[in-house]
């Protein structure tokens, strides 16, 4: 035997039973009481469990959750704080199925662990160092064997006489067969064990791992032990640390045992002799009438059938100290009382006072300072001091935020009645005089207390009776202006909304906080991956009007000094962030002084000041005051110029240096002059080459830049550029020119091609014969099967064709004949490519030439994201740059990470072209608006943001957020800053990231809109909310850019993309979260989406785990092909942001760079296969998905007019054609939504079909709301169910991508469609039609019952045979259609659709049964079966 405490007995066993150990600190204190048993062990034994350590204020739940499943054992050790129980009662639920032993040490109250007496399957409770040794091995036992999660409270009880299981012994034990359980096997106190009833399965699974237990320990393991009396009339049910009574006629039984605790066990020790039952409880609080114990004697001894029930009474105690036999004794002579009762104290109070928490020795440097400079004047909001009085909350920070509020709203109100007494006609001149006085001076740190005390003076000693004077009196104490400071600790950092920073820093208060982070550079490392602390300072400063300082007291006292005294005269919130490094209270001062400076010279811990009021001032708000960190800037900036410097002052040097260089090096530099002597001769005697090239979408140009590349490596003279940066009378006076040209909409040039195509056309009219000198080649490319009727095959490379022919016609001599690139060759336009170039080469004789360098590598997306400094680029320069409307390319495709599109004005781009002037460019913003859910303020500003940067209109998008068009570059900053000032911004709304959670966009996450169900609403939004913060890329550049945020400390705080890395992912991804029966967000195009499954009780049990969707296609190319996701299993709510997280990450690193095209997750699916996808997946969460739950959907479209919400609120969803938000004649949707924002006190909600829901509006609001919808005409909803069922993408004028119209052509198409409609009955039924511009999918047509896909101006692709819920592809009908074609199709369709469709079938599954169309049951065989079935193939039609 060994003598020990509790603490270290429950340690050692956790420490040789567990693989992981989750130890909670319950001080600021860095080393806890179970963490230094820890470090003892880990010098004497040979376990190496894992050792994970939660931060006060940390969520143990969420380390807990992560790191269960895969643990075979998991322990938890802590004591047993209110904050940190109910931390684990929020994660009850899934901590239940872990096996897990939850350790808490309690000290004379166990008020805070009964919290936890009903969620978890198994309560513990141990008194004694030995009970508590022996419960923590039963404990570990039941827990490792049954995957339950066990509850172990025990008393930390001083050092006693243990006898402790060898180590070897622990492991060997807890593998060891279960024995079959045997009642009474422990015994019971004599009496006969009774049968265990049914349903007492857990009951059974604590007997048999107890059976266990006594069988190595060879000590009781009872779950009721019973002293006293054989035939007692008074039985005590104790549960605490109850002395020994001995009271004649009495029994005392003590629990070991609370959960789970049968009736029949209680029974068995209550013999029939007792006539009175007390329950006597060591609780210091309890917030409900009767406690857990009390309700289940209750239940026991009702099931018993006697003539006399005993009478049961409820007694609390808080110090053992009054458990007495006197006292127990006055209890019985007392008549029973039908309320709780209280054991008298030997104080004056019962109720033990609270404890003051404790504070660090360390932290008094950070305090005495505060003291020093601020004297009398300092008041620390959440003193510890505080909690005598105001309890443990007192030093939360959102108490002291609360407090400081109310001070300041105290203080103000002595101001107002200050000034009213001075216009009170009886007061004194003197006294007139010191109140205009002390208002002059209300501000001044000393002679707001001395001029204060002088008018309290006078205000006693006046005779004038007034009210103002007496409530002036009775705020004397605010007369004195204070220095409020709210002092914490790092965890803090960990989640600034739960932690209440977030809500200090948006306050806009006169308030200081200071954050201690103690954790040792040397420990940087150790800490848990999976809870990255945030950059408090850096969220401080993008608020804006926060200042902020980084300081370290043993790196620069005087820095510490300047910062708090320039934080105190920051009118406004200010945060000061503290390095204090050290591992425990016995870390001597130099260990911190090492670590301090360890941190700064690194550039770890960089000192900082950032001052708003600098910034509005003009001046630097950011001081940079880490010497070490300014020193290695000086030393770069200075290094740039100190060898031209040297060499200016003695030239001599120059020589030197350069003779200097290695022996490798100048025989590179010979080699390269060599070189270029050769090429200079080869460029002499071979005349030059002009590579002219049109394109839209970069193909043609790539291919161009190809050829002027590999011109060069052959010694040519080459020159590369646009076909319209030449006119006739220019190309007339080259000799040799290549042509490279695409298709653009129906055999047109591209647009940097049409003005020279149309001068040539003019030249040939008029008979003209300019290019007599000049020898030409053309290498078309197109497309084969874009146009695969008969009569439309000569659209098939047009544009080279013609170009060919009028430059023969106008005098013009081929010297290779005309290539043509076929996108259906099995290399694509290579293969035609490779035919044609070889001849080019033989016209200038350097077919022959061997080229021996490498030919570079074209600048892809991937090139870009990497040199860009995470997201940087040049972006801010080119915002800076007015010589122009665009930005440069690059920095296009760098914006869509920050949410905008580079877009211009196809209308009048020809008009411009004409003119000579640039295209009339202008932006796409798109907000990021997780959930699409939105306030009437934020809806406010996005109205005005329209109107005064944008083009007056805002569209609500697919993705159910908002969308600006024509915005002009000098207007992207104001915009995206007003965006932000009402909490939103555009960070990741579009690129290469997690877009929306719809699509959450980044992350963008959409969710489904469900009126009628508010709770499980808000539960999946908070979801949407998490997933989309989670995935967010943590670049500081877009603060930088848009907000005119200064890089932290040059540069010595650097951006880290934990998620991403600098490659960002290979495409967009997209996630949609669905809430069955409503599939209104199309769970099933996106790369990853959540099916909400709900329980019994109705509550949010999880999600079902779709992968794989995705939209885009390139027409013509069969390499692409849309794909609806598949099914992978289930997952809690709380694994959901990690399981997005290891799908995008899969993704990340097994997706195709090397081909955006084929860059889609659905396409890594399909390549990797499912299942091997899903093992990847897997293997990074640590743990399989469970199997799928069932659900249902039902449609995909959304439910119009007005619903009524499970908490009594209602709502309205409102018809927005396509979603543009405009004001139009007898339509101001505009004006009519800006009222209601104006009145309205819920939300908006965006729905993912591109229409509105006004949401959360309270009873007495919905009548103003109706009359304003029935003003503006935004309650009409009397239009068909075809035209409720539509959706168009923007397309022209503004997208660059588009070939076709769509928004501003479908509402046409429709008017014509529903008169066919009409005519058949079918007015009020839902026919899902969507409509695209071009093949990308932006309004997911490929899941549409009928769909049109631009192909060029007025002319579409037409797909049939879509999922009514979005469960299944459509599929090509016709791969060219017109208007004319598209009503002559469907009018016999939907005529035959009304006549023969059965019961509850939809128009996408009647074309199928009827043989239109053949289904589509996977991605790639999307093209299987296209262009119709049986006698409606295209041919046979046709014909």
């Amino acid at each position: 035997m060994s003598s020990a405490t509790s603490i270290s007995s429950v340690a050692r066993i956790a420490y040789l039973a567990s693989d992981i150990i989750v130890d909670s600190q319950h001080t600021l204190s860095s080393t806890s009481q179970f963490a230094k048993e820890y470090s003892s062990l880990s010098a004497t034994s040979s376990r190496r469990p894992t050792i994970l350590s939660v931060p006060l204020g940390g969520d143990p739940g969420s380390t807990l959750r992560r790191n269960g499943s895969a643990a075979r054992l998991i322990s938890f050790t802590s004591s047993a704080t209110a904050q940190t129980v109910i931390r684990l009662v929020l994660d009850a639920t899934e901590l239940s199925s872990l096996p897990l032993v939850l350790h808490l040490a309690v000290k004379n109250d166990l008020s805070e662990v009964l919290l936890l007496h009903s969620a978890i399957p198994f309560f513990l409770v141990s008194r004694t160092p030995q009970q508590a040794h022996d419960n923590s091995l039963l404990a570990s036992r039941l827990a490792r064997t049954e995957k339950k999660a066990v509850v172990h409270a025990f008393y930390d009880a001083k050092n006693d006489l243990v006898e402790e299981i060898p180590e070897s012994e622990v492991q060997p034990f807890l593998l060891s067969e279960k024995l079959a359980s045997t009642n009474g096997v422990n015994g019971h106190n004599g009496h006969s064990a009774t049968v265990v009833p049914p349903g007492s399965e857990l009951f059974k699974l604590y007997e048999r791992a107890a059976l266990s237990t006594v069988s190595r320990i060879r000590r009781a393991c009872t779950p009721l032990s019973v002293d006293g009396y054989s035939e007692p009339h008074t039985i005590i049910f104790g549960l605490g640390d109850i002395p020994s009574v001995d009271i004649d006629g009495v029994s005392v039984v003590s629990l070991s045992l609370l959960t789970p605790l049968l009736p029949s066990r209680i029974l068995d020790v209550i013999p029939p002799s007792a006539s009175r039952v007390i329950v006597l409880e060591q609780l210091h609080r309890w917030n409900t009438k009767w406690t857990p114990l009390y309700l289940e004697l209750v239940n026991a001894i009702h099931q018993r059938e006697v003539e006399q029930q005993p009478r049961i009474q409820s007694v609390y105690f808080s110090d053992a100290g009054q458990v007495t036999p006197l006292a127990i004794l006055k209890l019985l002579q007392a008549a029973p009382s039908s309320t709780p009762i209280q054991l008298e104290s030997k104080t004056a109070s019962s109720v033990l006072s609270p404890e003051a928490p404790h504070v660090p020795e360390h932290e008094s440097s950070y305090t005495k300072i505060l003291s020093h400079v601020f004297s009398e004047r300092l008041e620390v909001s959440n003193s510890p001091a505080l909690v005598l009085k105001q309890g443990a909350i007192a030093t939360s920070p959102e108490f002291a935020l609360g407090r400081v509020r109310g001070q300041l709203d105290q203080r103000n109100e002595l101001i107002r009645s200050v000034q009213k007494l001075l216009e009170v006609k009886e007061v004194s001149l003197e006294l007139h005089k010191l109140c205009s006085q002390w208002i002059l001076v209300k501000d001044d740190d000393t002679k707001s207390r001395s001029v204060g005390n002088e008018l309290i003076t006078a205000l006693e000693s006046s005779n004038v009776s007034s009210p103002v004077i007496d409530r002036i009196l009775a705020l004397r104490a605010y007369f004195p202006t204070r220095s409020r400071w709210i002092i914490g600790s790092d965890a803090w950092s960990y989640d600034l909304g739960a932690s209440g920073l977030h809500h200090a820093i948006a306050s806009g208060l006169n308030i200081n906080i200071l954050i201690i982070d103690t954790l040792p550079y040397t420990s940087r490392n150790s800490a848990d991956p999976h809870r990255r602390k945030q950059d408090a300072g850096l969220y401080a400063m993008n608020h804006g009007d926060v200042y902020v300082a980084s300081v370290a007291v043993y790196s620069s006292y005087a820095q510490v000094l300047q910062a708090v005294m320039e934080a105190d005269r920051h009118k406004g919130p200010s945060v000061v962030l503290a390095y204090l490094p050290y591992k425990n209270e016995d870390a001597p001062a130099l260990e911190v002084l090492k670590e301090t400076k360890l941190a700064v010279d690194a550039g770890y811990w960089p000192l900082y000041r950032w001052d708003p009021v600098k910034e509005a001032q003009g001046k630097e708000p950011f001081a940079l005051d880490s010497d070490a960190v300014k020193n290695d800037l000086q030393q770069f900036l200075d290094r740039q110029n100190h060898l031209s410097q040297l060499v200016r002052s003695k030239p001599e040097l120059a020589t030197e240096l350069v003779s200097s260089l290695g022996e490798n090096v100048k025989e590179a530099r010979r080699k390269k002059a060599q070189q270029a002597y050769d090429d200079l001769v080869v460029s002499l005697d071979a005349p030059p080459l002009l590579v002219l090239y049109a394109s839209d979408g970069g193909t043609a140009e790539k291919f161009a830049k190809r050829l002027a590349n590999r011109g060069k490596a052959r010694g040519l003279s080459t020159s590369i550029g646009t076909i319209d940066s030449m006119t006739i009378d220019t190309l007339s006076q080259e000799e040799h020119v290549a042509f490279v040209t695409s298709v653009a909409g129906q055999g047109e040039p591209p647009q940097n091609g049409r003005t020279l195509f149309k001068a040539l056309n003019a030249a040939v009219v008029r008979g003209e014969k300019p290019f007599s000198k000049l020898r030409y080649s053309v290498f078309a490319l197109g497309d084969s099967h874009y146009w695969p009727r008969p009569e439309d095959a000569h659209y098939y490379n047009k544009p080279g064709k013609d170009l060919d022919t009028r430059l023969e016609q106008l005098g013009g001599e081929r010297f290779a004949d005309i290539g043509l690139g076929d996108d259906q060759d099995a290399d694509g336009p290579d293969t035609g490519y490779k035919v044609w170039e070889p001849l080019v080469w033989k016209t200038f004789g350097v077919d022959s030439v061997e080229v021996k360098e490498a030919e570079p590598d074209p600048i892809t997306n991937e090139h870009i994201k990497a040199a860009s400094g995470y997201l940087r680029g040049t972006i801010a320069e080119g915002l800076e740059d007015t010589s122009t409307g665009s930005l440069d390319p690059s920095d296009t495709q760098l914006t869509k990470f920050h949410g905008i599109y580079q877009q211009d004005d196809r209308d009048i781009r020809d008009e411009r072209q004409a003119q000579g002037v640039e295209p009339a460019y202008s932006f796409m913003i798109r907000v990021r608006t997780p959930g699409g859910v939105c306030t009437p303020k934020q809806w406010l500003q996005m109205d005005q943001i329209a109107d005064e940067h944008g083009n007056g209109t805002f569209k609500i998008t697919t993705r159910a957020t908002f969308q600006f068009h024509g915005v002009i570059k000098q207007h992207l900053k104001p915009s995206i800053q007003a965006i932000n000032k009402v909490l939103l911004d555009t960070l990741a709304a579009c690129g290469d990231v997690n877009r929306r959670v719809l699509r959450l966009e980044v992350m963008n996450v959409i969710c489904s809109a469900i009126p009628s169900l508010s709770r499980l609403h808000a539960q999946v939004y908070h979801f949407a909310k998490l997933v989309s913060s989670h995935l967010l890329p943590r670049t500081t550049a877009y603060h930088e850019i848009w907000l005119d945020k200064k890089m932290v400390a040059g540069e010595a705080v650097k951006d880290f993309e934990p998620l991403y890395g600098e490659f960002y992912l290979p495409r967009k991804f997209k996630i949609a979260i669905a809430v069955p029966p409503s599939n209104d967000v199309d769970v099933f195009a996106n790369d990853l989406g959540f099916i909400a499954i709900v329980d019994e009780q109705g509550e949010l049990a999880g999600f079902n785990v779709t992968v794989g969707g995705g939209m885009g296609v390139t027409h013509g190319n069969k390499k692409t092909y849309p794909r609806t996701a598949d099914v992978i299993g289930f997952c809690t709510v709380e694994q959901g942001p990690i399981v997005a997280e290891k799908v995008m990450l899969t993704q990340r690193d097994n997706g195709n760079r090397a081909d955006r095209k084929n860059a889609r997750l659905k396409y890594t699916i399909d390549r990797m296969g499912l299942d091997a996808f899903k093992a990847d997946v897997e293997s990074r969460l640590g743990y399989q998905l469970a199997p799928a739950r069932p659900y249902t959907f039902d449609r995909n479209i959304d439910d119009f007019g007005w619903s009524t919400g499970d908490d009594g609120r209602h709502h309205v969803t409102l018809f927005i054609e396509n979603g543009r938000i405009q004001d139009e004649p007898e339509r101001d949707f505009k004006t009519g939504l800006r009222e209601i924002a104006k009145i309205h006190e819920g939300t908006f909600r965006l729905t993912a079909n591109q229409h509105i829901m006004v949401s959360e509006i309270s009873t007495e609001d919905v009548p103003e709301i109706k009359r304003i919808l029935a003003k503006y005409k935004l309650d009409n909803l009397n239009h068909t169910g075809l035209r409720l069922s539509s959706s168009a993408c923007v397309a022209f004028p503004t997208c660059g991508l588009a070939m076709a119209e769509s928004e501003r052509y479908l509402p046409v198409l429709i008017d014509k469609v529903e008169k066919i409609c009409e005519e058949n009955g079918l007015r009020n039924d839902s026919i899902v039609m969507r409509m695209t511009g071009c093949p990308n999918g932006c309004a997911r047509p490929y899941l549409a019952e009928v769909a049109f896909v631009g192909k060029a101006p007025g002319s579409y692709s037409m797909l049939l045979g879509g999922g009514y819920y979005g469960q299944r592809l459509n599929k090509i009908y016709r791969e060219t259609v017109s208007e004319p074609e598209i009503l002559a199709i469907l009018k016999p369709m939907i005529k035959r659709y009304a006549l023969e469709r059965i019961d509850g079938e939809h128009f996408g599954d009647f074309v199928i049964r009827a043989g239109y169309i053949a289904p589509t049951t996977s991605g790639k065989e999307w093209y299987d079966g296209m262009g119709g079935e049986g006698q409606y193939r295209e041919a046979t039609a046709a014909a």
